[in-house]
Protein backbone atom coordinates (compact mmCIF):
# COMPACT_ATOMS: atom_id res chain seq x y z
CA UNK A 1 0.00 0.00 0.00
CA UNK A 2 3.05 2.33 1.14
CA UNK A 3 4.30 1.89 -2.43
CA UNK A 4 0.85 2.11 -3.87
CA UNK A 5 0.44 6.01 -2.55
CA UNK A 6 3.81 6.80 -3.16
CA UNK A 7 3.46 5.77 -6.65
CA UNK A 8 0.69 7.79 -7.24
CA UNK A 9 2.02 10.97 -5.17
CA UNK A 10 4.51 10.63 -7.80
CA UNK A 11 2.39 11.08 -10.64
CA UNK A 12 0.36 13.81 -9.32
CA UNK A 13 3.44 15.82 -8.53
CA UNK A 14 4.34 15.68 -12.17
CA UNK A 15 1.14 16.83 -13.57
CA UNK A 16 0.48 19.11 -10.59
CA UNK A 17 -3.15 18.29 -10.32
CA UNK A 18 -4.11 17.12 -6.68
CA UNK A 19 -3.11 15.25 -3.77
CA UNK A 20 -2.78 11.91 -3.59
CA UNK A 21 -5.86 11.22 -1.45
CA UNK A 22 -7.96 12.61 -4.24
CA UNK A 23 -7.96 8.94 -5.85
CA UNK A 24 -10.51 6.40 -4.45
CA UNK A 25 -9.17 3.63 -6.73
CA UNK A 26 -6.39 3.51 -4.43
CA UNK A 27 -8.10 2.02 -1.30
CA UNK A 28 -9.11 -1.02 -0.74
CA UNK A 29 -12.12 -2.44 -2.34
CA UNK A 30 -15.15 -2.45 -0.40
CA UNK A 31 -17.09 -5.28 1.16
CA UNK A 32 -20.61 -5.35 -0.47
CA UNK A 33 -23.38 -7.88 -1.54
CA UNK A 34 -22.78 -9.09 -4.97
CA UNK A 35 -25.80 -8.60 -7.44
CA UNK A 36 -25.72 -8.08 -11.29
CA UNK A 37 -27.90 -5.53 -12.92
CA UNK A 38 -28.36 -4.50 -16.21
CA UNK A 39 -30.15 -1.80 -18.40
CA UNK A 40 -31.19 0.19 -15.69
CA UNK A 41 -33.48 3.34 -17.32
CA UNK A 42 -31.74 5.99 -14.85
CA UNK A 43 -28.68 5.70 -12.72
CA UNK A 44 -27.68 5.95 -9.19
CA UNK A 45 -24.39 8.07 -8.05
CA UNK A 46 -23.01 4.67 -7.59
CA UNK A 47 -23.63 2.90 -11.13
CA UNK A 48 -22.23 3.56 -14.29
CA UNK A 49 -23.66 2.33 -17.80
CA UNK A 50 -21.02 0.84 -19.84
CA UNK A 51 -21.65 0.31 -23.73
CA UNK A 52 -19.52 -1.46 -26.22
CA UNK A 53 -19.44 0.72 -29.21
CA UNK A 54 -17.22 -1.06 -31.78
CA UNK A 55 -13.83 -2.06 -31.78
CA UNK A 56 -12.15 -0.50 -28.69
CA UNK A 57 -14.53 1.85 -27.71
CA UNK A 58 -16.85 1.70 -24.62
CA UNK A 59 -19.01 4.59 -23.90
CA UNK A 60 -19.57 5.06 -20.02
CA UNK A 61 -22.07 7.44 -18.64
CA UNK A 62 -22.52 8.33 -14.74
CA UNK A 63 -26.03 9.74 -13.39
CA UNK A 64 -25.18 13.16 -14.13
CA UNK A 65 -25.00 12.35 -18.00
CA UNK A 66 -21.23 12.80 -17.95
CA UNK A 67 -20.39 10.63 -21.36
CA UNK A 68 -16.39 9.32 -21.80
CA UNK A 69 -15.61 6.80 -24.77
CA UNK A 70 -12.66 5.20 -25.74
CA UNK A 71 -9.99 4.65 -28.16
CA UNK A 72 -12.27 7.03 -30.22
CA UNK A 73 -11.24 7.15 -33.90
CA UNK A 74 -14.41 9.25 -35.05
CA UNK A 75 -16.14 6.21 -36.75
CA UNK A 76 -18.59 5.25 -34.52
CA UNK A 77 -20.78 8.86 -34.10
CA UNK A 78 -23.78 7.38 -36.14
CA UNK A 79 -23.86 5.41 -33.10
CA UNK A 80 -24.44 7.32 -30.27
CA UNK A 81 -27.17 10.02 -29.38
CA UNK A 82 -24.42 12.43 -28.77
CA UNK A 83 -21.23 13.38 -29.31
CA UNK A 84 -19.33 12.19 -25.96
CA UNK A 85 -18.07 15.04 -23.20
CA UNK A 86 -14.50 13.13 -22.93
CA UNK A 87 -12.66 10.89 -25.64
CA UNK A 88 -9.50 9.10 -25.17
CA UNK A 89 -7.43 7.66 -27.75
CA UNK A 90 -4.25 5.98 -28.60
CA UNK A 91 -2.46 6.32 -31.75
CA UNK A 92 -0.89 2.41 -32.11
CA UNK A 93 -2.96 1.89 -35.06
CA UNK A 94 -5.45 4.72 -36.76
CA UNK A 95 -8.68 2.78 -35.62
CA UNK A 96 -7.74 4.32 -32.06
CA UNK A 97 -7.78 7.62 -32.96
CA UNK A 98 -8.28 10.44 -34.51
CA UNK A 99 -7.20 14.16 -36.18
CA UNK A 100 -10.39 15.78 -36.38
CA UNK A 101 -12.56 14.97 -33.32
CA UNK A 102 -15.92 16.62 -33.37
CA UNK A 103 -15.59 19.64 -31.76
CA UNK A 104 -18.69 19.23 -29.90
CA UNK A 105 -16.47 16.78 -27.85
CA UNK A 106 -15.12 19.36 -25.08
CA UNK A 107 -12.35 17.05 -23.65
CA UNK A 108 -10.14 15.39 -26.23
CA UNK A 109 -7.18 13.37 -24.11
CA UNK A 110 -4.47 11.88 -26.70
CA UNK A 111 -2.77 8.95 -24.83
CA UNK A 112 1.03 9.20 -26.46
CA UNK A 113 3.94 11.15 -25.42
CA UNK A 114 5.72 13.81 -27.71
CA UNK A 115 9.69 13.53 -28.09
CA UNK A 116 10.00 10.07 -25.73
CA UNK A 117 8.38 11.82 -23.11
CA UNK A 118 4.96 10.57 -21.58
CA UNK A 119 1.42 12.66 -21.60
CA UNK A 120 -0.07 12.96 -18.44
CA UNK A 121 -4.07 13.31 -16.98
CA UNK A 122 -5.50 14.09 -14.49
CA UNK A 123 -8.96 15.56 -14.81
CA UNK A 124 -11.51 16.07 -12.87
CA UNK A 125 -14.76 16.17 -13.86
CA UNK A 126 -17.41 16.62 -11.07
CA UNK A 127 -17.36 13.43 -9.30
CA UNK A 128 -15.49 11.68 -11.85
CA UNK A 129 -11.84 11.68 -12.12
CA UNK A 130 -9.46 10.44 -15.24
CA UNK A 131 -6.66 9.52 -15.32
CA UNK A 132 -3.81 7.90 -17.40
CA UNK A 133 -0.23 6.05 -16.66
CA UNK A 134 1.95 5.75 -19.70
CA UNK A 135 3.31 2.36 -21.51
CA UNK A 136 5.25 1.74 -24.46
CA UNK A 137 4.53 0.33 -27.43
CA UNK A 138 6.38 -1.56 -31.03
CA UNK A 139 6.79 0.98 -33.67
CA UNK A 140 6.66 0.45 -36.72
CA UNK A 141 10.36 -0.19 -37.41
CA UNK A 142 10.23 -3.13 -34.88
CA UNK A 143 11.76 -0.98 -32.17
CA UNK A 144 10.26 1.10 -29.16
CA UNK A 145 7.99 4.00 -29.34
CA UNK A 146 8.29 4.98 -25.36
CA UNK A 147 4.44 6.14 -23.59
CA UNK A 148 3.31 5.66 -26.91
CA UNK A 149 0.11 3.93 -25.55
CA UNK A 150 -2.11 5.12 -22.18
CA UNK A 151 -4.14 2.61 -19.76
CA UNK A 152 -6.72 4.76 -18.85
CA UNK A 153 -8.34 4.67 -15.70
CA UNK A 154 -11.64 6.10 -14.76
CA UNK A 155 -12.87 6.83 -11.42
CA UNK A 156 -16.70 6.85 -12.15
CA UNK A 157 -19.35 6.36 -10.23
CA UNK A 158 -18.03 3.78 -7.24
CA UNK A 159 -16.16 1.96 -9.35
CA UNK A 160 -12.72 2.06 -10.84
CA UNK A 161 -12.80 1.10 -14.78
CA UNK A 162 -9.57 0.87 -16.50
CA UNK A 163 -8.88 0.67 -20.29
CA UNK A 164 -5.86 -0.61 -21.41
CA UNK A 165 -5.42 0.54 -25.21
CA UNK A 166 -3.28 -0.71 -27.72
CA UNK A 167 -0.93 -2.33 -24.75
CA UNK A 168 1.84 -4.00 -26.15
CA UNK A 169 4.11 -4.97 -23.32
CA UNK A 170 2.93 -6.04 -19.35
CA UNK A 171 2.52 -3.70 -17.26
CA UNK A 172 6.01 -3.17 -14.94
CA UNK A 173 5.45 -3.18 -11.00
CA UNK A 174 5.85 0.35 -11.32
CA UNK A 175 2.53 0.45 -13.88
CA UNK A 176 0.69 -2.03 -11.56
CA UNK A 177 1.20 0.66 -8.45
CA UNK A 178 0.31 3.42 -10.38
CA UNK A 179 -2.91 1.63 -11.57
CA UNK A 180 -4.33 0.93 -8.09
CA UNK A 181 -7.41 -1.20 -7.65
CA UNK A 182 -9.40 -1.88 -10.75
CA UNK A 183 -12.94 -3.31 -10.74
CA UNK A 184 -13.56 -3.26 -14.38
CA UNK A 185 -11.26 -3.65 -17.48
CA UNK A 186 -11.26 -3.40 -20.73
CA UNK A 187 -8.89 -5.66 -22.78
CA UNK A 188 -8.04 -6.25 -26.18
CA UNK A 189 -8.27 -10.06 -27.37
CA UNK A 190 -6.51 -9.82 -30.94
CA UNK A 191 -3.52 -12.18 -29.11
CA UNK A 192 -1.10 -10.82 -32.14
CA UNK A 193 -1.28 -6.97 -32.64
CA UNK A 194 -1.21 -6.03 -29.28
CA UNK A 195 -0.32 -8.46 -26.27
CA UNK A 196 -0.59 -12.60 -26.59
CA UNK A 197 -3.03 -14.42 -24.72
CA UNK A 198 -0.92 -16.04 -22.72
CA UNK A 199 0.20 -12.86 -21.89
CA UNK A 200 -2.98 -11.36 -21.16
CA UNK A 201 -3.93 -13.77 -19.13
CA UNK A 202 -0.89 -13.33 -16.78
CA UNK A 203 -1.75 -9.59 -16.43
CA UNK A 204 -5.61 -10.34 -15.51
CA UNK A 205 -4.99 -12.13 -12.73
CA UNK A 206 -2.65 -10.24 -11.59
CA UNK A 207 -5.05 -6.85 -11.93
CA UNK A 208 -8.07 -9.19 -10.08
CA UNK A 209 -10.77 -7.33 -11.41
CA UNK A 210 -14.14 -8.64 -11.08
CA UNK A 211 -15.53 -7.48 -14.28
CA UNK A 212 -13.18 -8.09 -17.86
CA UNK A 213 -15.09 -6.55 -20.82
CA UNK A 214 -13.00 -7.68 -24.11
CA UNK A 215 -12.81 -5.54 -27.28
CA UNK A 216 -10.04 -5.77 -30.02
CA UNK A 217 -10.76 -9.06 -31.51
CA UNK A 218 -10.71 -9.06 -34.88
CA UNK A 219 -12.10 -12.67 -35.35
CA UNK A 220 -14.37 -15.20 -33.71
CA UNK A 221 -11.68 -17.80 -33.12
CA UNK A 222 -9.49 -14.88 -31.57
CA UNK A 223 -12.44 -14.72 -29.11
CA UNK A 224 -12.90 -18.06 -28.76
CA UNK A 225 -9.62 -18.49 -27.69
CA UNK A 226 -9.34 -16.19 -25.44
CA UNK A 227 -12.38 -17.19 -23.73
CA UNK A 228 -11.17 -21.11 -23.67
CA UNK A 229 -7.95 -19.43 -21.52
CA UNK A 230 -10.32 -17.41 -19.36
CA UNK A 231 -12.57 -20.22 -18.41
CA UNK A 232 -10.48 -21.86 -15.54
CA UNK A 233 -10.43 -19.13 -13.99
CA UNK A 234 -13.55 -17.02 -14.48
CA UNK A 235 -17.08 -16.85 -15.04
CA UNK A 236 -17.73 -16.34 -19.05
CA UNK A 237 -21.67 -14.63 -20.15
CA UNK A 238 -22.63 -14.10 -23.44
CA UNK A 239 -24.74 -10.87 -23.07
CA UNK A 240 -27.93 -10.48 -24.81
CA UNK A 241 -26.87 -6.80 -25.82
CA UNK A 242 -24.03 -4.17 -25.61
CA UNK A 243 -24.99 -2.57 -22.13
CA UNK A 244 -23.92 -3.30 -18.64
CA UNK A 245 -24.91 -1.51 -15.34
CA UNK A 246 -23.05 -1.84 -12.83
CA UNK A 247 -21.20 -0.58 -9.28
CA UNK A 248 -19.79 -1.86 -6.47
CA UNK A 249 -22.87 -3.42 -5.01
CA UNK A 250 -23.70 -5.05 -8.47
CA UNK A 251 -20.35 -6.59 -9.33
CA UNK A 252 -20.82 -10.56 -9.53
CA UNK A 253 -20.11 -12.63 -6.62
CA UNK A 254 -17.24 -14.23 -9.36
CA UNK A 255 -14.77 -12.96 -11.46
CA UNK A 256 -16.81 -12.79 -15.00
CA UNK A 257 -16.04 -11.92 -18.64
CA UNK A 258 -18.87 -9.75 -20.07
CA UNK A 259 -18.82 -10.73 -24.09
CA UNK A 260 -20.57 -7.92 -25.53
CA UNK A 261 -23.27 -9.21 -28.37
CA UNK A 262 -21.84 -7.07 -31.00
CA UNK A 263 -18.32 -8.15 -30.65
Amino acid sequence: MHRIIGCLGFALLLTGAAPAGASDCFQLAKAAPPLLHRAAVTLTKEEVAIRFVAHSSYLLENEEGLQIATDWSGDFEGRLDRAPDVITMNHAHETHWTAFPDPEIEHVLEGWGEKGKPRRHFLRLGETLIRNVPTDIRSDYAGIEPFGNSIFIFEIGDLCVGHLGHIHHIPTEEHYALLGRLDVVMVPVDGTATLGIDDIIVMLKRLKAQVVLPMHAFRRYTLAEFLSAMKEDFEIDFMEGDDLTLSQKRLPELPTVFVPKSL
